[in-house]
């Protein structure tokens, strides 16, 4: 079962439509969570806005939005003017192009969701899917969801669809400018086939049910002792230190022991020769 739809509508395919519906595909649900309680009393407790020059509590209909303009002043907007912002739904979720998967940057992936027929039309569905899957294409296709106009990627996957929301340009911070202090250096001869032996011996399927969550097992764990009146021992984490000899460190990890035990070849890392950097762009690169 998929539970209950967070969104219904109509997937648009050219002149083609069918009725669909969008169900959240992660959850923090199965978290341990917590609660905040009076220490005195035990009591649950609640947040509360209050005015930060009289520390009074303002009550719901006395709150208003406001965007700051200068320091301390703001502009004051009612909540029917915010709603005129929102843009009109009819909901349907157009499909805009096909990308092939190779030209599809992941950078922009902001959440998944499945998207499944909605009781009928499941003939058109099945079409749409098995038609992308076939070409080895995603669809960029717009709807109003959760208040606004957002882009999604639709992928085959399994019996039905990913739809997963992508991220606005302006949202994503430049890689370009991000990475611009990294020094460009050229690794060559054995340190670089040690770390590439390294990572073929590391080798391994894309398995997500061997994630481990190691703090919410802790907090079970805590949670579990306490019910039982056990105490719980309080590790102490290992702490890492940088390696301060690369080439060492690689034939350790290779299993190839000490770099002492045999001569090492000629020098690995050369700095590039300096090259003109282009104008770090806006746009993630």
């Amino acid at each position: 079962m998929a539970g209950r739809a967070l969104w219904k509508g109509f997937l648009k395919f050219a002149e083609i439509s069918c009725p669909v519906a969008l169900h959240s595909a992660a959850s923090t649900s199965e978290r341990v969570s917590f609660n905040t309680l009076n220490r005195k009393t035990g009591n649950r407790v609640k947040r509360e806005y209050v005015d930060i020059n009289t520390w009074k509590v303002v009550e719901k209909e006395d709150q208003i939005k406001g965007y700051e303009v200068d320091d301390n002043r703001y502009v004051l907007f009612e909540p029917d003017e915010l709603a005129a912002a929102v843009p009109q739904s009819d909901k349907t979720l157009r499909i805009q192009s096909y990308v092939p998967f190779g030209e599809i940057d992941d950078l922009y992936f902001d959440k998944p969701y499945y998207l499944l027929p909605d009781g009928i039309g499941e003939e058109t569905f099945v079409l749409i899917r098995d038609a992308m899957r076939e070409s080895n294409v995603g669809a960029l296709a717009q709807a109003v969801l959760f208040r606004r106009l957002r882009t999604v990627l639709i992928r085959a996957h399994g019996d039905g669809l990913i739809a997963t929301t992508l991220n606005f340009d302006y949202q994503v911070r430049s890689a370009k400018e991000a990475f611009a202090d990294i020094p460009e250096l050229k690794i060559e001869g054995e340190m670089l086939d040690l770390a590439k032996h390294i990572i073929k011996t590391k080798v391994g399927l894309f398995d997500p049910r061997t994630f481990d969550d190691r703090y919410d097992a802790a907090l079970a764990e805590l949670v579990k002792a306490k019910i039982e009146g056990r105490s719980v021992a309080v590790k102490k984490q290992a702490k890492v230190e940088p390696s301060t000899n690369l080439m060492e460190a690689l034939r350790m990890s290779a299993g190839f022991g000490s770099a002492r035990a045999s001569k090492p070849r000629t020098a690995t890392a050369k700095r590039a020769a300096p090259a003109s950097r282009p104008a770090a762009r806006k746009k993630a690169g």
